[in-house]
């Protein structure tokens, strides 16, 4: 059985920092490009970064460059995501995501992930 499950969100301040985790079910999770996803109150889901299956290249969105990172150990099957200078902006349902390649996951649209998380709410306060 193939499962993601995040962890780590939570309620914070403005400027505050969070990480998240993502647990893979599998090993098969080691060979994907993997990534996460956000869907803030009132808006659809938007891309927020991706990482490739061995780690060595990345994509972020703009609104998160410079204050998100993401990185990936592929013997513990998880992901993670380092959240720094949360803004109120950040307030989202944050999903973790994989896929079966580069082209179906690292689009600022969203391609047809082909595994999802049930998500863990990320909420900053002013």
């Amino acid at each position: 059985q193939v499962q993601l499950v995040e962890s780590g969100g939570g309620l914070v301040q403005a400027g505050d920092s969070l990480r998240l985790s993502c647990a893979a079910s599998g090993s098969i999770f080691s060979k994907y490009p993997m990534g996460w996803f956000r869907q803030a109150p009132g808006k659809e889901r938007e891309f927020v970064v991706a990482i490739s299956w061995n780690g060595g290249t990345t994509y972020y969105a703009d609104s998160v460059k410079g204050r998100f990172t993401i990185s990936r150990d592929s013997a513990k099957n998880a992901v993670y995501l380092q959240m720094n200078s949360l803004k109120p902006e950040d307030t989202a349902v944050y999903y973790c995501a994989a896929a079966l390649s580069w082209e179906r996951i690292a689009t600022r649209e969203g391609g047809p992930v082909d595994y999802w998380g049930k998500g863990t709410l990320v909420s900053v306060s002013s």
